[in-house]
């Protein structure tokens, strides 16, 4: 513990030395609320595994199919909270410590701890509502629930009459231009960048800490398992990402 109590020391230093601060957020930073991750044995993901987007677009019975798995999945989890990465980070950004959250997940608890909405990219999607893939409209889950179970059929869009999807970036569909370059600004635009939670091994959006650390921010990794860029960063912590982040937000309560 010794080791992990001296990192989590020189990482309170460096938020409280910070400007401006870009948080990146992974799987690890929900677990902890019960949300499963991808790659853990016995997760729901591997059982009900994503449907390639190309698959969702070809046939009705495979977006009924994929509407099967999500819910599915959804049902495993249940409703969730924000858990105390969700909640310093919501803390920071009001503190003005925090200028944006990169977030590779899907579960909307960001938003839920209270980062507005502005200031939150994700860079996956949200997996909290539907969208349709013409005009964008926003559908509710429980609308497309609804809609199943009265018809068998999965939902249309009732504005435009296109496919309606949950609002996520599945296998083989592109990833969101705008979510991908208000990222890359903020990346640039810091002086300090955290990882948080991540294994870092999904790209694109693991690029941005190296990216982050080219333009001379100082990069932090908070990851219970090695990740790629361990050796690039300035400061690694090997422990849980919820309990660094409890310590860190009560040392900074306490003056230097």
């Amino acid at each position: 513990m010794g080791r992990t109590t001296e990192a989590i020391g020189q990482l309170t230093a460096l938020v409280r030395g910070a400007s401006r601060i870009t948080a990146f957020t992974g799987a690890g930073v929900s677990t902890e609320c019960g949300v499963p991750d991808f790659r853990s044995p016995g997760s729901p993901w591997r059982v009900h595994k994503p449907i390639r987007f190309a698959d969702f677009l070809a046939s009705e019975d495979t977006r009924l199919e994929a509407w099967r798995r999500k819910f599915a999945i959804d049902d495993v989890h249940g409703e969730v909270q924000p858990g105390r990465v969700h909640r310093t980070l919501a803390d920071w950004v009001r503190q003005g410590r925090v200028g944006a959250v990169i977030t590779q997940n899907i579960d909307g608890l960001h938003e839920r701890a209270g980062v507005p909405q502005e200031r939150v990219i994700e860079l996956h999607g949200n997996g909290t509502y539907a969208a349709c893939l013409d005009c964008k409209a926003r559908v509710e889950l429980a609308h497309v629930r609804r809609c199943i179970a009265e018809t068998g059929r999965p939902p249309v869009c009732e504005a435009c009459g296109g496919l309606v999807k949950s609002a996520t970036i599945a296998f083989g569909q592109a990833m969101p231009a705008e979510s991908m370059r208000r990222a890359r600004s903020e990346t640039l635009d810091c002086d300090l960048f955290i990882a948080l939670g991540s294994s870092l091994l999904v790209r694109p959006a693991a690029a941005f800490p190296e990216i982050a650390k080219q333009a001379g921010a100082a990069l932090v990794i908070v990851n219970l398992e090695p990740t790629p860029l361990d050796d690039i960063a300035d400061l690694v912590v090997r422990a849980d990402v919820g309990e660094v982040m409890q310590h860190v937000a009560g040392a900074l309560e306490t003056p230097p």
